[in-house]
């Protein structure tokens, strides 16, 4: 009885050892190991000179992250030729000096930004226990005011566009490139009725851009003829499972898009009628890309990541005749 009292005490105590580590690992090292990630998206017209898209997302910024901050300023060496920025900035009323320090380089380049609900207030702290379940994705009532007004000031001095429940067409490289945006869904900020409409013939695509990948945003977009759908707001999940993936998304997208490339049709997403989430194998031939990128922050209240390293994102926009790296 004895040998078998401290065999389970020592398995107890494996376990407890087991969850130690990786709690430090997820707050201590992943939760600041920056990681780039590529890919190649084939929406352009065939035959198409490719454009370089650099996505930044979730800094989730305090004034004290210079490591973060030093990390995206480095980004601008990458010349892409167009950044979006998916929101989430701010994670401290102080933070925008040095959130816009941190973009300050990135703005040599042409970009637009649309807005996510950590933009607008303060991160509040939540009951771990809720990041399992639904509640978890319902923004909180009791919340306090950032100073949007002086971020938003600061990326439109910077030369970007601001794609919050707008629609305008820029240049990328050598292409002509419709954006349509929308203000957060995430606190039903978006009213994409305002800028619906279907996608131009001029120009070489149709991008939209969302912080949070509401299945209701996804489906006008595409509807209306958007290639391609740029988002963040997930974080990926922030805490996975190795070789399973997430287990929430913070909105109604499924857990296989939390991150990175797939495809999205009107019809993707039907787990609003009861039935199953169509993976992108089932796509159909003219289905949108959608990226959503894993971010680069964490709310000071949850700071940690394990087996989703915070990430910026380089896309390139290549021809429909040339192979997607996805």
């Amino acid at each position: 009885m004895e040998d078998t009292t401290r065999t389970a005490l020592r398995a107890v105590g494996g376990l407890v050892g087991a969850g130690a580590a990786a709690v430090a690992y997820a707050a201590l090292v992943e939760r600041t190991w920056f990681t780039l990630r590529r890919f190649a998206v084939p929406v352009l017209p065939a035959g198409s000179a490719p454009a370089r898209i650099l996505q930044v997302s979730d800094l989730h910024l305090t004034p004290g992250q210079r490591k973060k901050i030093e990390w995206v300023r480095s980004l601008a060496a990458l010349r892409p030729d167009f950044v979006v920025n998916s929101g989430d900035n701010l994670a401290h009323v102080e933070a925008v000096p040095p959130l816009l320090r941190a973009m300050e380089p990135l703005m040599e380049f042409p970009g637009a930004f649309v807005l996510g609900s950590n933009d607008y207030f303060g991160p509040m702290p939540k009951n771990p226990a809720r990041y399992l379940t639904p509640d978890y994705a319902k923004a909180p009532k009791k919340r306090s005011d950032l100073p949007v007004g002086e971020l938003v000031d600061g990326l439109r001095a910077g030369g970007w566009a601001d794609l919050n429940n707008d629609r305008t067409v820029v240049g990328m490289g050598e292409h002509r490139v419709e954006l349509v945006g929308v203000n957060d869904p995430h606190v039903d900020y978006d009213r994409y009725h305002e800028v619906a409409g279907p996608a131009r013939d001029d120009v070489a695509l149709t991008m939209g851009l969302v912080h949070a990948p509401y299945q209701r945003v996804l489906d006008a977009m595409v509807s209306d003829g958007a290639g391609l759908v740029l988002a963040g707001h997930t974080h990926g999940g922030q805490l996975a499972v190795p070789l399973w993936g997430a287990l929430v998304t913070n909105c109604d997208l499924d857990t296989s898009r939390a991150k990175g490339v797939s495809r999205w049709w009107d019809g993707a997403g039907s787990r609003r009628d009861g039935g199953p989430v169509r993976p992108s194998s089932d796509a159909p031939h003219d289905a949108a890309w959608l990226h959503v990128s894993a971010g680069l922050g964490t709310s000071p209240y949850a700071p940690v990541r394990f087996a989703c390293r915070p990430e910026a994102t380089l896309l390139t926009l290549v021809a429909q005749d040339a192979d997607a790296a996805a």
